[in-house]
């Protein structure tokens, strides 16, 4: 059983995540801007917090064995993000990443090909942006799993692939549901294989 801040709580990705966590039997400190909005479950606590609240964060933080952000790329001033992480204390820090910064060609990222949807192409070179900030840090066990191209509710199956920066597709396309994504995140807070590194997880 582990200590884990969920940064991001009562997301799409968060909740699933939170729920993942929450049935291994890990202790979660589920942080939301509306804490309100936190599914009731065992081992959790609703707690109020605010990416942009440096001192007030890294405050909330102290004391877990684990930091996980799921949060929007665009919400999150990623370099005051890990300040207060850094301030916190704790050494391990994983992020949901995005599918964007992932390589379809060697040197050709998904979020620069022409028919990326343009609607999500802010967010994504944002998360690119947080990407190439966290290879900056070494004085942090980071982590960022990145999604596949498709990123939506589904099945918990606990069948799937991973990788690292390359995108994962089939001849179906390239998917994976939060629920299993929230598998791969659980598994590599509990068992670390990619510190300081990118991964990926799809079919």
């Amino acid at each position: 059983m582990a200590r884990i801040a969920l940064i991001g709580a009562s997301g799409n990705v968060g909740s699933r995540i939170l729920k993942e966590l929450s049935d291994r039997g890990h202790q979660v400190s589920a942080i939301a801007r509306s804490p309100e909005k936190i599914s009731a479950l065992p081992g959790v606590t609703a707690v109020a917090g605010d990416v942009n609240d440096r001192s007030g964060l890294a405050a909330l933080l102290a004391g877990h064995d684990a930091v996980v952000s799921a949060t929007r790329f665009l919400d999150t001033p990623f370099d005051v993000l890990v300040e207060a992480v850094r301030a916190s204390g704790v050494k391990r820090f994983l992020v949901v990443g995005g599918a964007g910064s992932l390589d379809v060609a060697p040197g050709q990222r998904l979020v620069d090909q022409p028919d990326f949807p343009p609607q999500y192409k802010a967010e994504a070179l944002r998360g690119a942006e947080f990407l190439g900030f966290l290879k900056t840090v070494d004085d942090l066990d980071w982590t960022f799993l990145s999604p596949s191209a498709l990123f939506v509710p589904g099945e918990r199956t606990g069948k799937f692939r991973l990788g690292k920066d390359q995108l994962l597709a089939t001849d179906k396309g390239s998917s994976i549901s939060y629920e299993d994504f929230a598998i791969a995140m659980a598994d590599e807070i509990e068992s670390p294989k990619h510190l300081r590194q990118r991964f990926t997880v799809g079919y």
